[in-house]
């Protein structure tokens, strides 16, 4: 396969690696990306590979809780100035409403009615009022006995470029205590999932490979290595499960440790943030000035 001057530019940006490096690795790899990230990884050549999960596209995400029951939708924006505008603000506070009537599929929400009307008809109708596309892009529904929630970067009640929900059992002013601070972890840390046995097998064989290759070129014998490689995907998982990360608030603890401590047990969380995974026109200041000032 062919490697061209953009596949290298976007392995570059994913890990930070050298030009040559980069080329190198999509060469040995037949222009496979996450292989090649991968490569670098294990030749620890990888200064940055988690830029996946960037924000690239503006909007809100909006949240609304009710007993025992919590929901986070997206709606996306082309600009920012759109996501600070009264009209589109109030848009995702009704859908974030009427969210905990439906089910956790976005496509029923979009034909749940609102004001009498789909919100799918509602939100056409804003974008021709408004004047830029919008897209009513993701929802997560999460249940359980006490539900707490947070926005970081918040442009209004409820709303703000990070959703989080945790659900939590326990005394319900306890959970709500220690639900907030342990939501406000999870903004910050973005763990992969609640813990070790949830993550995605394919995630975990991933890096048990990585890391086996590393410790592979270390030159040990087999035993060594083997002893190594469980230290290692036990700091994986320590690191990228919400439950083993340290908790941000006492690093001296780990997350479930303080759930622990404070009486309540963590059952689920969800974190939305803005724009996660799309790819995005990059575009000057002064360009999407003068094209929100066109009303283009």
């Amino acid at each position: 396969m062919a490697i061209t001057a953009a596949m290298v530019k976007e392995l570059r940006e994913k890990t930070g690696a050298g030009m040559m490096d980069a080329k190198k690795a999509l060469t040995e790899n037949e222009g496979n990306m996450e292989a090649a990230v991968d490569w670098l990884r294990t030749k620890g050549l990888a200064k940055a590979a988690k830029k996946s999960g960037r924000v690239a596209a503006e909007g809100l995400v909006g949240v609304s809780v009710t007993d025992g029951k919590g929901v986070a939708v997206e709606l996306n924006s082309e600009t920012d100035f759109v996501a600070k505008n009264a009209d589109f603000q109030q848009l995702v506070r009704d859908i974030a409403d009427v969210a905990l009537t439906t089910g956790d599929d976005i496509e029923v929400l979009k034909a749940t009615n609102l004001n009498g009307r789909p919100v799918a008809d509602v939100l056409t109708d804003a974008i021709a009022r408004i004047g830029e596309n919008m897209t009513l892009r993701r929802m997560h529904v999460l249940e359980g006995s006490t539900i707490v929630s947070y926005v970081h970067n918040a442009a209004a009640e409820g709303m703000g470029k990070i959703g989080v929900l945790v659900a939590l059992n326990g005394p319900e002013d306890k959970a709500k205590e220690i639900g907030r601070q342990i939501a406000m972890h999870i903004a910050a840390t973005n763990p992969a999932s609640l813990s070790a046995e949830d993550l995605d097998p394919a995630l975990v064989e991933r890096e048990k490979t990585v890391l086996t290759e590393q410790a592979r070129e270390s030159g040990k014998p087999d035993a060594v290595i083997e002893k190594m490689i469980e230290g290692r995907m036990k700091k994986f998982f320590e690191e990228v499960t919400l439950l083993g990360q340290k908790f941000v608030v006492n690093p001296d603890v780990t997350v479930a440790d303080a759930a622990k401590e404070a009486g309540v047990e963590v059952t689920g969380y969800a974190r939305v943030a803005v724009g996660e995974g799309i790819e995005k026109k990059e575009e000057d200041f002064a360009a999407e000035v003068a094209k929100t000032l066109g009303g283009s």
